[in-house]
């Protein structure tokens, strides 16, 4: 049986202590500075999810709110309406985003684009070339780097490049915690006009000692899944972006319904599912299978398991 992914047993341990009011560190303060070092930011808070961090980052811009058409996070959407934003969608290649059809809207004075590290958790974002772009038109990025935080190639969740990234830490984020985000940026104006979405998304010491321990796991975490999705996609046939990075396989099927039902019986798991399916706007708005990676417990990133993937994916197709 498949294991759903959980907290290092040294965070829970941690957390527990601190819970019991045994913990005399400021952890909020640690794992801030951990955080600085990773996105190359210097304003960091930290919050309560990852959806309070979007809606931190979406209060702060005055202008529109740009989305990808699939491959986001529906919290997007539902946020920027909240607000009362103006929400404008650019077309993508199946979630990957051609700045270049930026060209094609109208947008207005100070306006953002959101998006995630990788499209439908499944293809890398080219952030560079996006920044590059965004940053010559007047146009502030923000990227979701719930997935991509702890790149080894310094690509992702890097703020060289995104002006403000926000994170989840909730399960099973990269930073696997069970709660608890963050929102970084360097330009401290983003932070001082939306002061009061901030109080209201405090977190505590107990979260933050987790996330400050689970830091020290996370670009070794992070290789670790995009290796395993890497040999998946080299030996499944028809997955959307298999020579990018990603986190998860996506196949294209028009029978994908019962396929997905299928492979939960064929590859049954402990706790929630792995296997998903779309059309479905966070992944692909296409008929197919997710095969959610970054969701397994790393002891199921084995060959052993992955082969068993193959194996009864390549059976039912």
């Amino acid at each position: 049986m498949f294991k759903f992914k959980t907290p290092a047993r040294e965070t829970l341990e941690i957390m527990s202590e601190v819970a019991k009011g045994n913990g005399n560190d400021s952890y909020e303060e640690r794992c801030i500075e951990k955080i600085k070092d990773l996105t190359s930011h210097e304003s960091v808070k930290i919050t309560s999810s990852g959806n309070n961090s979007i809606f931190i980052a979406l209060s702060a811009i005055e202008g529109d709110i740009i989305i990808p058409d699939q491959g986001g996070w529906h919290g997007f959407k539902q946020i920027a309406k909240f607000l009362n934003k103006k929400l404008i969608t650019v077309e993508t290649d199946l979630g990957i985003i051609n700045p270049n059809r930026l060209d094609k809207l109208d947008i207005s004075p100070n306006s953002a684009l959101i998006f995630t590290s990788f499209a439908g958790y499944s293809g890398e974002q080219d952030v560079k070339k996006i920044s590059k772009y965004c940053k010559s038109n007047g146009i502030i990025t923000i990227e979701d780097a719930s997935a991509g935080i702890g790149d080894e190639k310094n690509c992702l969740g890097n703020g060289n490049y995104s002006d403000i990234i926000i994170a989840s830490t909730g399960s099973p984020k990269m930073i696997n915690v069970g709660s608890g985000g963050f929102i970084t940026t360097n330009n401290k104006e983003f932070l001082d006009r939306t002061k009061l979405p901030q109080k209201l998304s405090k977190t505590n010491e107990i979260i933050c000692s987790g996330i400050n321990n689970e830091l020290n796991y996370v670009k070794t975490n992070l290789e670790l899944t995009v290796n395993a999705t890497h040999y998946l996609k080299n030996n499944i046939n028809n997955t959307i972006h298999d020579n990018k990075r990603g986190v998860n396989v996506i196949i294209l099927h028009d029978n994908s319904k019962e396929i997905g039902w299928n492979l939960k019986k064929k590859l049954p798991i402990n706790k929630s599912g792995f296997i998903t399916t779309c059309p479905n706007y966070n992944r692909v708005k296409q008929k197919a299978i997710a095969i959610e990676i970054k969701n397994l417990s790393y002891d199921c990133l084995k060959k052993d398991y992955l082969d068993r993937i193959i194996e009864e994916i390549n059976n039912l197709l």
